[in-house]
């Protein structure tokens, strides 16, 4: 398959990873940026470092800092495509709805997604194919972006490794995260690594096995 890559960047205050993805054996590297937390500098410098197109950004989710950064990469990259799951779009440049007006910094609003995305998507990254899957719980619009030729999930704020997502704000449902974890991201293979939305990267198998949170 095309030679894919994916670099992880922790950015801003809450060290939300965002996720740059692209083709590295293609002349014009298409690529994706998946989430735009703030102070997004390094992000920018690797693109034009690696000369990457990016062809579009997605979110997994609209939550103040995986949204943060958008209006500075846009002024990077030019306005482009944006892709976010549609229980969501009015998030974008709502505080009350992406939380920033409860926590300690100037209400965030950006501009809105361009495109819906929903449940069975196949968007294509050069010659690899993904599938959206909506993964509610952390928030209503949550969606996971699988490659399953390539044994890789860019879940948001779903799961992470030895943890899963917050499911205490009022737009959260602490069951059907659960549920959505286990009816679709535990269905996956073993092999399969995990990019969460905050800290390191991990495994299904892994977090099957030793996440305190899917052992009951």
């Amino acid at each position: 398959m095309a030679k894919l890559r994916i670099k992880g960047f922790p950015l801003g205050a809450w060290q939300t990873n965002c996720w740059l993805v692209w083709i590295d054996d293609d002349a014009a590297r298409p690529g994706w940026i998946i989430d735009t937390g703030d102070h997004p500098a390094p992000l920018l410098d690797a693109i034009r470092t690696h000369g990457i197109t990016v062809g579009a950004i997605l979110f997994t989710h609209a939550h103040l800092d995986h949204i943060m950064g958008l209006e500075e990469i846009i002024a990077a990259v030019g306005e482009i495509p944006r892709y976010a799951h549609t229980a969501e779009h009015a998030w974008f440049g709502d505080p009350q709805l992406n939380l920033s007006a409860f926590a300690d910094v100037a209400p965030v609003s950006v501009r809105a997604p361009t495109h819906a995305l929903n449940d069975g998507d196949t968007p294509t990254l050069g010659a690899t194919q993904w599938r959206v899957v909506h993964t509610p719980g952390h928030s209503p619009g949550s969606v996971s972006f699988i490659c399953d030729a390539a044994k890789v999930v860019i879940a948001g704020d779903t799961l992470f490794a030895g943890s899963i997502g917050r499911s205490d704000f009022a737009s959260g449902d602490g069951a059907l995260l659960l549920e959505s974890i286990r009816t679709k991201l535990l269905a996956l293979p073993d092999a399969f690594v995990v990019h969460p939305g905050h800290g390191p990267s991990t495994t299904i198998g892994r977090e099957r096995i030793s996440n305190p949170w899917l052992q009951q």
